[in-house]
């Protein structure tokens, strides 16, 4: 029997369930793959037959783990994993001259690539790699000089991360990692009426006197998006069906782009389901869709205010050419506290109402939410008075 403090010990290293659904889990796990392919087959294609540069270095590895499986982390971000490695290149190979030890070489580069990292504010764990590399990486590494911080590791760092950009946005998720601007802006400014504010977060952060791999906006806009969860939950019985608009404006499949435009313009809505001919959605077009979209036959008036748009004679792309086809939709049944999460988090602006049949019966956007539970919450407060 293990003493109870032992125990106790043993079972702090349990690592916690993590709660990332499967398709992102592969989703990933294919990003790593083509991430690393793409980044070995570039380099033989760069480099031919230069056997003295290698075609893969391990940091790239790590750095691919972070780049594909947490892109959302401080530590994934561009500048975090190109200014990393380059630092750490830079002081491995000087450190490999400096010292003749090994051990003492690779202490050092090491601990002063970390010192940089947090000066540079690039802190990319695999960079520490990058530098042992630098000194441990045998004589083809060394022979390299000071070349080894832009052939391999820069070219292969630049690489990766492009990949990494490229396979994101194809994939519809978002990389690099931006700032969540819908948690309030001021450093003082209260966090949904609750008395938190930016500066405690970031005190507290502070307080904790080491690196959270969190980013205060991200705290906070979280915390503010928990909120509005529980306040939505508080009205479990209402349904999309009761804050729903039910008159939507939509667009055939068939129908031309310069059509929708129309639509868009005479109604002055900000974008459009498309259904099929039994009013299925199987796409939405927004405004959005069509800046630049000048090979739809539409282009700019140079004298519009609002840059408005009118056909040209030669216009007759179809809509389906310019409509994002993977829409999310909700069941008219569903309750208001599943919209939380995805016009808070997700970036969700326009989410259409379908039924059981998957016919569209309305469009909720963030207006009709915020509108549907302050209704809500006024009857509530009339009722109780």
């Amino acid at each position: 029997m293990l003493h109870p403090a032992l125990a106790r010990w043993l079972l702090a290293f349990i690592p916690n369930s993590v709660a990332v659904p499967w398709r992102e889990r592969i989703r990933s796990c294919v990003g790593a793959l083509v991430g690393i392919a793409v980044t070995g087959a570039s380099m033989h294609w760069l480099l031919g037959g230069d056997a003295s540069i290698p075609l893969l270095v391990a940091p790239m590895g790590a750095s691919a783990v972070l780049l594909f499986a947490v892109p959302a982390s401080p530590l994934a971000q561009p500048w975090s994993f190109i200014g990393g490695n380059l630092v750490a290149a830079v002081l491995g190979v000087l450190a490999s001259r400096l010292f003749g030890d090994p051990v003492v070489a690779a202490a050092f580069a090491v601990a002063a690539a970390t010192c940089a990292m947090f000066a540079l504010r690039c802190v990319h764990p695999p960079s520490g790699a990058v530098a042992l590399t630098a000194v441990l990486g045998g004589p083809a590494v060394h022979a390299l000089g000071f070349r080894f911080v832009l052939e391999p590791i820069a070219l292969q760092s630049f690489v990766l991360l492009t990949a990494a950009i490229v396979y994101h946005t194809l994939t519809r998720h978002r990389y690099p990692h931006a700032r969540r601007t819908n948690a309030p802006a001021q450093a003082a400014g209260d966090t949904a009426g609750t008395g938190v504010t930016r500066a405690d977060i970031e005190a507290i952060v502070r307080q904790q006197g080491e690196l959270i791999d969190v980013a205060a906006d991200d705290l906070q806009s979280l915390l503010h998006e928990a909120q509005l969860l529980a306040y939505a939950r508080s009205f479990s019985d209402m349904t999309c069906a009761q804050i729903m608009s039910p008159q939507v404006v939509t667009v055939r499949a068939d129908s031309t782009a310069a059509a929708a435009w129309r639509l868009l313009e005479r109604h002055r809505v900000k974008a459009l389901p498309v259904i099929d001919g039994e009013r299925r959605v199987v796409g939405i077009v927004t405004r959005t869709d069509f800046v630049g979209r000048t090979a739809f036959g539409l282009r700019r008036l140079r004298n519009a205010r609002f840059g408005a748009w009118r056909r040209d004679e030669a216009a007759g792309r179809r809509v389906t050419e310019l409509m994002t086809s993977a829409v999310r939709t909700i069941n008219v049944s569903v309750a208001v506290a599943e919209l939380i999460p995805l016009f808070a988090h997700y970036g969700h602006h326009h989410i259409p109402v379908t039924d059981d049949n998957q016919q569209l019966v309305g469009m909720i956007t963030q207006s009709d939410l915020i509108g549907g539970l302050h209704r809500q919450s006024q009857t509530r407060r009339l009722r109780s008075a």
